[in-house]
Parts: structure tokens; sequence; C-alpha cells
């Protein structure tokens, strides 16, 4: 036999503390057809700075579609069935590096996933540019070794093949054809090189994660040997491997037969099919043929229920809709007529590669008024690659390779529905039969009506209303994952256990909303100190921080007047630009130099938070330079006085420190002390500090100007019109 190894690799990702799905890190793989070993090589770095320790990367793996993972421990949506994921931990400690290797042997072909993430996040929330975060990298390469002519099973005949030594299994295929009920395998005259009796193990199928399926038989001696699958996978190759159990030395010789139990599904013609899926697009339009519609539609259900048949098959047409978004219609209308002879089948497609990011939704609805169901049970079995075709209490919806979802219906409970969290790419069936307690002879003449709603969403009930359905991307791959608010927690966001109560919503929004109402104290400082851009700048930065917060509530209490980035943005801009006025504004300098640089000041903070609205150095910035300006005009005073500038003690003490404590103590607040849980109260203090600070460091009016009394104004206004007519009278 030829083998061929190849090498496939994607490029590292940094990984990231787990809250939700986006955290972790995927990378989508292509395992070929004929693939005997699969080994991954799984490289973990970190950064060398003191800010790095040791930590613990989490990697799951999973076949068909993205791992399902809970690393929070939280609960999942009702209905939902959930297998736990294959997992192994990496462990970064004193070496900045790590390499580990994972072997699959006989893996099955087609999407392999792997997810990395690090352990569950702080919750705090850092300043960018405040600290500096330890890059964890992963990065995750994948080799194949492949047999370019394994050798095929004809269904039927029987034939020898030898296994060259125990170090060298004997790797065969056999291809499974549709509607196949059973598959039975049988290893006969097995024989060794020194014509001894043998001992071979066979491994039929191949492995899958999380959960494998693989089946062993061992067989000894020339005795026949065989083993019987029901429901094997429909148009798929099955790998079947032999090894020897014997000496190094001897070689195999065995002879291997497979064959198929093959059931014609009982289910309406084509020509039917194609007539009323014509008709069911025509509609009414006009022109359309308007008695054959009926006519045809009443014939499908009547051809799809025939007597004697050992399956009946239902038309399912696959309609999209968007990004991971199928929604499946049934050709003779929703209601699927079932009977205890056999079962009925629907197919959903699922195979396009595309589908496997979202959740797959199936709701079945008992029609009360059928006849015969008193003591009934409508038992259904959703299943990938095969169909379950023996519906009864003790299967529980097994196939040869899988295990199935299983549903019931009934007339005390009418109503079931099942959810696939990240459904695996493949072909999808829904097996539907009606089961009787005391055998299936008791209700051999029962029917029952099931109104069948089957599709899928990237997110199950869209996250619910405290959630918010994100499409993913890793390359051209899309996937998609609930990001979850207000403490609500769980893979749709349906977790409550953490859940912020209305009450709470509510403060949080009045407390980060009302707190801004601190300003008003500077604006009026401001105005009777006749600085009137700056209280336009306070006012700006009050209305729009408002605004903004009342948008940015994670929970039901939420108000937005704009466009949440516009709100953002300007909340931003007000807050750097009311720092940037108010240290310009104690600088002291003369007005028309003092409004250049309001402006120029202004501009130049609005391109860079347009840069990077959440850098540090956006706000950091503006301040330092301003206070440089402001220190070099006061030296400037100073040195011109010949005494310490502002010369007032009072000044210092009752207004410029406080001023100065409470900036600094805001400055802490926002930097260091801000998680997701004490954000409402802790972003209100500091509101309140920065306002407060505000009107403490404001200067006092110019000695010139005089108090605003507006009387006396208008009165020197009348008199100065007076003068201008007694001069102008004069002159003529």
């Amino acid at each position: 036999s030829l083998y061929v190894s190849e090498y496939f690799s994607q490029s590292a990702q940094k990984l990231s503390f787990y809250s939700w799905y986006g955290n972790a890190k995927l990378f989508h793989f292509y395992v070929p057809e004929d693939t005997v070993l699969l080994r991954w090589l799984l490289q973990a770095s970190r950064g060398k700075g003191p800010e790095c320790t040791s930590m613990e990367i989490t990697v799951h793996f999973r076949h068909g579609a993205p791992p399902v993972i809970n690393p929070l421990g939280t609960r999942f949506p009702a209905n939902a069935t959930v297998r736990p994921s294959y997992n192994i931990s990496i462990t970064l400690g004193s070496a900045v590096q790590n390499t580990t290797f994972v072997n699959v042997s006989t893996p099955a072909a087609g999407d392999w996933f792997i997810a990395a993430h690090l352990p569950e996040a702080a919750g705090r929330i850092e300043v960018k540019g405040f600290s500096t975060p330890c890059p964890y990298m992963f990065q995750a390469d994948m080799f194949v070794l492949r047999l370019t002519d394994m050798p095929v099973l004809e269904p039927g005949v029987p034939t020898p093949h030898t296994v060259v030594s125990p170090a060298k299994p004997l790797h065969v295929k056999v291809f499974v054809p549709k509607h196949a009920a059973g598959m039975r395998f049988q290893l006969s005259s097995c024989v060794t090189s020194q014509q001894r009796a043998c001992t071979v193990r066979v491994l039929l199928g191949s492995i899958t994660l999380p959960r494998s399926f693989q089946r062993s038989l061992t067989c000894t001696g020339s005795i026949n040997c065989s083993l019987a699958l029901d429901s094997p996978p429909w148009e798929k190759w099955l790998q079947i491997m032999v090894e020897s159990l014997g000496t190094a030395n001897a070689s195999v010789s065995v002879e291997m037969l497979a064959s198929f139990t093959v059931c014609r599904p009982g289910s309406t013609s084509s020509f039917l099919n194609f007539i009323s899926l014509n008709q069911s697009q025509a509609g009414g339009r006009p022109g359309a043929a308007g008695g054959s519609a009926p006519a045809a539609g009443e014939a499908a259900r009547n051809a799809s229920i025939p007597r004697g048949s050992c399956l009946q098959s239902q038309p399912v047409v696959r309609e999209d809709l968007d990004v991971v978004s199928v929604r499946y219609r049934l050709l003779n209308g929703p209601s699927v007529p079932l009977s205890a002879l056999a079962p009925t089948l629907l197919l959903l497609n699922l195979n396009t590669g595309m589908d496997s990011g979202g959740a797959l939704v199936v709701n079945l609805l008992l029609n009360k008024t059928s006849v015969g169901l008193a003591n009934a049970t409508v038992a259904a079995c959703v299943s990938a690659a095969s169909p379950v075709l023996s519906l009864n209490a003790t299967r529980n919806c097994s196939t040869a390779f899988s295990q199935g979802y299983p549903l019931s219906v009934s007339t005390s409970s009418a109503e079931a529905t099942l959810i696939v969290l990240y459904p695996q790419t493949d072909d999808w069936f829904l097996s539907l039969q009606i089961l009787c307690p005391k055998g299936q002879g008791e209700c051999s003449s029962a029917e029952a009506k099931v109104t069948v709603f089957a599709y899928l969403t990237p997110c199950f009930n869209d996250c619910g209303p405290y959630g918010q359905c994100s499409l993913l991307r890793r390359h051209g791959y899309l996937y998609a994952g609930c990001s979850c608010k207000a403490g609500w927690g769980g893979w749709s966001c349906t977790d409550d256990t953490k859940a912020q109560s209305v009450g709470t919503q509510n403060l949080a929004t009045l407390l980060l909303t009302l707190s801004n109402l601190m300003f008003l104290p500077a604006i009026a400082v401001a105005v009777h100190r006749f600085y009137l851009v700056e209280a336009s700048v306070y006012t700006y930065t009050m209305f729009f921080s408002t605004f903004y917060h009342a948008c940015d509530q994670p929970g039901v209490a939420v108000l937005c007047i704009m466009d949440y980035d516009t709100l953002q943005y300007c909340d931003f801009l007000g807050s750097v630009v009311s720092i940037w006025v108010t240290i310009l504004c104690m600088a002291r300098l003369k007005k028309i130099l003092k409004y250049v640089l309001f402006v120029l000041g202004t501009l130049l903070i609005a391109m860079s938070l347009q840069l990077d609205r959440r850098g540090v150095w956006n706000m950091m910035g503006p301040c330092l330079f301003a206070l440089v300006i402001m220190v070099t005009a006061w030296v400037h005073h100073g040195a011109k006085r010949r005494h310490c500038y502002p010369s007032s003690w009072k000044r210092w003490v009752f207004y410029l420190l406080p001023g100065i404590t409470l900036a600094f103590t805001a400055i802490s607040v926002y930097a260091f002390m801000e998680t997701n849980e004490n954000y409402y109260y802790t972003h209100s203090i500091w509101h309140v500090l920065v306002a407060c600070s505000v009107a403490f460091l404001l200067p006092p009016r110019d000695k010139h100007k005089k108090p605003w009394a507006w009387p006396q104004k208008l009165t020197c206004r009348y008199q100065i019109c007076q003068n201008d007519r007694e001069e102008l009278y004069a002159v003529t």
C-alpha cells in the first residue's frame, strides 16, 4: 500500500480570557478521505514580560461542527440537547512555550474544528494604555497520513485479503448505499502463514470527537464471526481496519464479506412531487390551472402512505433565508400523516459546509383530533448521517455510528421542541412513527397528523431580550454566538442566576444619567464668572453623557435619542474637550490665544478620537499638553509679578487643592476600580468627581469685569443711545 503524508497549517491566534463564545479562537481544518492517521500539533506560547504568569489553556475538539463548550458552567436553553466536548488542557508554567501532540487513528473525513481559550475573564474594565496585557498565542497544525489505494469491498462478494504483520494493519472500505436499513459484516477463513489459528481485531467505522461510536469485533480461529449494524450512514464510505493480534513474523489471510439490507421507501412519486412544487410556487398566479393543484396535492397525500411499506418519505424543500438561516418547508403542507406500520422520514439537508454554525430547531405539534390515539404516542428521532428506522423505547434513537435525539408527543403532551446547537455538517433525518404501549398490533389502524416546523437559525430566539446575536468569522467560515448583558448568561442568554433585577437596571440607569447633573454647578460658576465658552462645553458634555449612558444600558431601561455610535463619540469628545478648556482657562492666557488653542485643540482631539476612541493618550495627551501650557503661563505670571502665582493662599487651600484632589481621585476610580459588576456606581462617582473638580478649578473672573446686573445694563444701554442722539443733534 502507498501512504501519503500531508501537512496543513493555520496562522497563530492571540488567546482571550473567556466570557462568551466569541472569546474562543476557532481553527477549521478539512480531513481528506482515506485518512488512517491524524496528528494535531498544538503550540502555545506566552510573552516574557513580568505581567505574564502561569496560565492554563483549554483546547476543545469536534468533528463536523464547532465544539459546544461551557467553561462558565451556565445553563443551556430548555429543550437543548448538549453533549460535552472533548478537551485537553495545556499549561504554560516556567517555560514560555509548550508543544503538545494529539493522535487520532482512522479519523472521520470532513470538517474538524478546534477551539482554544484562556480561563474565565476577571471582569475588570481596563483602560487601554494603562496596563500591558500578556500575549498568549496558540497555533494548531495538522498532519494526516492517507492511503492512496485503499481496497474496496464489493457488497455481497467475498473478498480475500492479507494482513502483512501486526505492525501493518489492513485498511479496506465499503460504500453504504442510500436506503440501507442494515449492514452485516462477516469475516471467515482466518489462517496465518504458518497454517495456524489466528486472532484478529476488526474496527468498523471512523473516530469522531467528542464521542466515537467505532465498533470492534475480535475473531479467533477459522470460525466465522460477524457483526450486524442497524442504520449505517447513507451514501458514505465506511472504513474497516483489520489488525493481527498474533506473532510478529506471521501474516494473516482472511476473507471478508459485507452485505446490506435495503429498505425501499414508499414515497410520493417524483412526478407528483414536481407538480406539487410547481403549484406551491405558482400560488394564485394568473393563468395557472386552478383545478390541478388541489388534485395533485390530494394525490400526493394519498400516495405517501401505501400499505406494507417499510418507510414513508415526505418531500421537504430547503429554503435559504440568510447566512446560517434556513427554513424547511413540506411540499404537502406542514401536517405529516403518520401510521404505526412504518416510520415517516423527513430529510433536513445541512451538508453545505456553512450550516454548522447555528442552531437547528425542530418543533412537533400533534393534532389531538387524530383517530385512535387514546393511549398511543408519536415517537420521533432526529439523527445525522442515517435515519432511525426502528423506533421503540429501547433503542433510544441510536444508529450504527451515532446517537440521535429523541422526541415524543401524545394527547397529554401535544407539543415537543428540540434544539441542536451547532449541528454537524451532514444530512439530518427526522423519523416519526406511532407507538402503542402494548405492541404495534394494538394500533395498527391508528393514524395521526403532526405539524412539523424545522429551521436553522444563527441564535436560538435571537439570544432573548438580554443578549445580542453576533456573527463570527474564521477565514471563510461563519458561525454565531450570543453576547449576554445585565448579568444574564448561558448559551442563549437564558441563565438568570446572576441576572440584574429590573429595579437594579433602573437604578443603574438613573445613577449613570443623573450623576451628570453635577455639571450644573460647574456651568453656573462658569456663567457667573463670564466663561461662556467653557460653560457651553460643559453643557454639551452633560447632555451627551446623559443620553449616551441612557442608551448604553444592557437591560430594559434604555433610551436612545440617536445612533449609539454617535452618542458615544460625542460623549468621549465632550469629556476630553472639557478637560482641555478647563486647564487652559486656569492658565490665564490672552483671550485671542486662549480661543485659538480652544479651537485647534478641539479639532486635534476630534481627529485622535476618530483614530482610537478608547486609547488612553486621547485623554492623557491633551491633559499633559494643557498642563505644560498652564505651568509655563503660571511661571511667567509669577516672574513678572515677582511672587508665587496664584498669589492668594485662600485660592490654593479652598479651591485648587480640593479641585486637584477630586481630579486625581476621579482618575484613580476610572483607571483602577471599575469592573463589569460595579460599573454603574463607580462610573457615576467618576461623573460627580470630575464635575465638582471643574467647579473648584475654574479661576475667578477678571477684576475689570463687573458682576451680572441685568437692570443696570439695560439702563446703561438706554443711556448710551440717548447720548448718541444728543451728540447728533448738536452737530446738526
